[in-house]
């Protein structure tokens, strides 16, 4: 990887592989089990705002130890997406980029502004 092309998202990529490579996680990310592991942390994500409201979820976000401990569970889908795409083989940031695209056919601004309709129903 050469430093002038290097990303944040490089550098993020190389310190989870590291941090993993040390304690000999490898053998447990198999692609099945990284991809149970996103589901279970997005389950703790939806976890941090169960049973609130939207006045209460911005109280929470207000709140430094409530702010840091959804940043922290965040953290764990986005570390898990990173390693599940890693293993697949593909650039996550070019997956997300082509699926906009994909998006903005199927939900055209004329058809979809404004309104939260799937796009089979527009």
């Amino acid at each position: 990887m050469n430093n002038s092309t290097s990303t944040p998202l490089d550098a993020l990529i190389k310190q989870v592989l590291a941090f993993r490579e040390a304690r000999d996680w490898q053998q447990f990310h198999t692609l099945r089990n990284l991809i149970v592991s996103t589901s279970i942390e997005a389950g703790e994500l939806l976890e941090t705002i169960q049973w609130k409201d939207d006045a209460q979820i911005a109280a929470m976000l207000a709140d430094p130890a409530a702010r840091a401990h959804l940043e922290q569970e965040c953290a764990d889908v986005f570390i898990y997406l990173l390693l599940t795409a890693h293993t697949a083989g593909f650039d996550l940031v070019k997956a997300a980029a082509d699926k906009v695209r994909v998006n903005e056919t199927r939900y055209p601004v004329e058809k979809a502004k404004g309104n939260a309709k799937k796009h089979s129903d527009l």
